[in-house]
């Protein structure tokens, strides 16, 4: 069941995004940063931040924007939404959450009035990015990121991998 994240999920969030974090280091060798607190509170108040729930635990995690010009440039001014931050409990790896999330999301951009369905991930995970186009994703390519004031610590200095799905 997809349903928007409260604030008392909090700590349970922040144990998602450290397990997948660990995780995606050891595939990748690259470590998402530890996530401002301030940052996902404000999501979950302006209800960006979903799970993915089963039985009584949350399986999996990931915010939305509607907008994203650091990393989308000019492409930004074509109503999207971008989703940011996946990351499912390894008790629950396999499921295919990814491909719940794509429908979820193709249908929440078309209540939306949004054309596309935007991600980003760090670039050197050909494994995650053949999978992103698995779920019918275009994969876009590669972009160096230069702009990164605000952003979270792994847009710094990083090479991002684009994907779009056209709803």
């Amino acid at each position: 069941m997809i349903v928007n994240t409260s604030l008392q999920d909090i700590g349970e969030v922040f144990e998602v995004y450290k397990i997948a974090s660990d995780f995606k280091k050891k595939i990748s060798g690259v470590q998402w940063p530890e996530f401002d607190r301030n940052m996902i509170e404000a999501e979950i108040k302006e209800n960006r931040h979903w799970k993915i729930m089963v039985d009584d635990s949350i399986a999996c995690v990931w915010s939305i924007t509607y907008e994203d010009y650091q990393v989308w440039d000019d492409r930004n001014a074509e109503p999207s939404i971008y989703i940011h931050r996946i990351a499912t409990h390894p008790d629950f790896k396999g499921k295919k959450f990814v491909e719940q999330i794509v429908e979820w999301a193709k249908q929440f951009a078309k209540e939306n009035n949004k054309l596309y369905v935007r991600m980003d991930t760090t670039a050197g995970n050909q494994r995650l990015t053949d999978y992103y186009v698995k779920c019918g994703f275009s994969h876009l390519g590669p972009k160096k990121m230069t702009d990164t004031e605000g952003l979270p610590a792994h847009y710094h200095n990083a090479t991002m991998e684009l994907f779009q799905l056209e709803v």
